[in-house]
């Protein structure tokens, strides 16, 4: 305990500066790789994981200005030809395309990293990207459990030339931006609890049967840092690891994460003192590990409260909104939905006011429900690469809230409430059994 107590302070200690925001002063030009980027030259971005989001992702990366997607990878020769025919179609332009992320991360014809790959791999991919000097984005959540983010955050203040951003995108929405400053700034009073939800209508994942691994997948690869499994199963791949332990992180990180994020944004929080969380897989009968159904809450010392409710099989809207965050103040309530608008409630529940925008989210779309609001959240990555303007999510920001959400899931996993340090994170007289979830076992040569 206190070897990790320690790291946990050094690495608190080395990323003191990531907090601000910006990791070098404005103005300045960024060095990838011996290659200075300026601030109207062209950024050549690499994309890594394209099956689904990450596919996504590079069609609209292809899109920005002074961008070229110059480098796909993916351990699936089925999602690497797919994206690098889409790239190609759009652009007249073929990248280059790879099957292993260490030869890709040696390339040098990108200076920026986009990872998408499944959850184990997150925190691997954004440290490897790192220390072969390229920028990152880095699909939410930003790692698989909670000693990851540490591990991110010292690996992020080694290389302060270096820019990190995470994927939690509406705090680059502007009604977001604007709906958080009328909480902060006094608009309903005061506010001593938020919550948070997100609902879908998700089918059964079946019981898998093992099966012969599809010829054009590397699954050793695929599985990367995760011990190893023996047997390959039908219904591991593509969407469903989500739901399994040993790759996955649930409904709780895939989705909670965004707007678990708004939550602490708006309250003006950072670590918990205490997580509980109440749930179970209740729909189905089936091989989904995680929650289906799940609440978790936070106690925030004496400053707040809030909570998280995930409902995977059941798309029942809370006040209007299939997903979404509430804070309440003394006199009133901020609603915000899924997309860039936000409402405000007098006591009585009547709407004062409602800021809409044409740029809109399209709840039910897993891949790209939000594209043109997204790139705003790019050009902000951008800016930092080329000037060094403040970053509207910092990596700092990323881990802890992902971690808000790690901890809920381990309270659900050991089924009993778990007390947290609030400046550094680390658990509070954990249990084994609690103290084992904060880190994970790694395959033989693909740790940390």
């Amino acid at each position: 305990m206190s070897t990790r107590r320690e790291f946990i302070r050094q690495a608190a200690l080395a990323t003191a500066a990531l907090s601000s925001g910006s990791l070098f002063s404005a103005g300045a030009m960024s060095r990838t790789k011996g290659k200075i980027i300026g601030a109207n030259d062209l950024i050549r971005v690499g994309v890594v994981g394209v099956n689904s989001r990450g596919l996504a992702l590079a069609s609209s990366f292809a899109k920005m200005p002074l961008c070229e997607v110059t480098c796909i990878c993916d351990c699936d020769s089925r999602a690497l030809d797919k994206c690098l025919a889409q790239i190609e179609s759009q652009t007249g332009k073929r990248p280059k395309g790879f099957a292993d992320i260490r030869k890709f991360m040696e390339s040098r014809d990108f200076d920026a990293a986009v990872i998408a790959m499944p959850d184990h791999w997150h925190a691997k991919a954004a440290i490897m990207a790192l220390q072969a000097g390229k920028h990152v984005y880095l699909e939410k959540p930003s790692s698989y459990c909670p000693s990851e983010n540490y591990r991110i955050l010292e690996e992020a203040a080694k290389h302060p030339e270096l820019v990190i951003t995470a994927g939690n995108q509406r705090r680059s929405w502007p009604n977001i931006i604007a709906a958080i400053d009328e909480v902060r700034g006094g608009s309903i009073g005061r506010v001593r609890y938020a919550k948070s939800w997100y609902t879908a209508n998700r089918p059964s994942i079946g019981r898998g049967k093992a099966v012969p691994v599809p010829a054009e997948l590397d699954w050793d690869l695929w599985q990367g840092p995760a011990p190893r499994v023996s047997e390959f199963h039908d219904n591991y791949i593509h969407y469903n690891w989500h739901w399994f332990y040993r790759w996955g992180t649930g409904e709780a990180l895939n989705n909670g994460t965004h707007f678990v994020d708004i939550l602490r944004w708006g309250l003006g929080v950072e670590y918990p003192t205490l997580v509980e969380s109440v749930g179970g897989r209740f729909r189905y009968h089936d091989d989904w590990e995680w929650p289906d159904t799940q609440m978790i809450t936070y106690q925030f010392g004496d400053a707040a409260a809030g909570s998280w409710e995930g409902r995977s099989c059941n798309s029942t809207p809370v006040d209007g909104y299939g997903v979404g965050v509430a804070f309440y103040g003394e006199n009133g309530t901020v609603l915000l939905g899924g997309g860039n608008e936000y409402k405000i409630l007098d006591m009585k529940g009547a709407v004062i006011k409602h800021e809409t925008s044409e740029l809109t989210f399209e709840p039910g779309n897993l891949i790209n429900p939000s594209e043109r609001l997204d790139q705003i959240h790019f050009k902000n990555w951008f800016a930092a690469i080329r000037t060094g303007s403040p970053l509207n999510s910092t990596i700092r920001d990323a881990c802890i809230s992902t971690q808000l959400v790690q901890l809920g899931n381990i309270a659900q996993r050991v089924g009993a409430s778990i007390a947290v340090n609030p400046v550094s994170g680390e658990l509070v007289n954990p249990s084994p059994e609690a103290s084992a979830l904060f880190t994970r076992d790694y395959e033989p040569g693909w740790e940390l």
